[in-house]
């Protein structure tokens, strides 16, 4: 398994629009991820910054650089980019976080 962290912004006043979304989050786009190979994906609110912290752990080998493409994940962009800074492509604007600290295994 191997874990991705990245950063995205929410638009100040959007939070409970944003939670309403992902409540009802499509089946189709939960099996494209399913099927991308991600394992687990968590988002979490910086409510004073607006940052949303995601973090994703995924199989390898894996299908994620496919997903751009797909018209499910497409279809979510556009949905969700009048909440969020987003891309011409309508991809959230996001940061990769580069991993600082593992808590060793004992």
């Amino acid at each position: 398994m191997h874990t991705r962290a990245f950063r995205m912004n929410l638009d100040p006043g959007q939070e409970q629009e944003y939670l309403r979304r992902h409540d009802e989050i499509w089946p189709e786009l939960v099996a494209l991820l399913r099927g991308a190979g991600i394992e687990d994906y968590r988002i979490f609110l910086d409510t004073e910054s607006h940052a949303l912290f995601a973090v994703m752990t995924h199989q390898e080998p894996h299908g994620l650089d496919d997903l751009p493409q797909h018209p499910v994940m497409q279809r979510w962009w556009q949905y969700m980019k009048d909440i969020m800074p987003s891309q011409a492509d309508g991809s959230p604007c996001s940061v990769e976080l580069r991993p600082m600290f593992d808590l060793p295994r004992t």
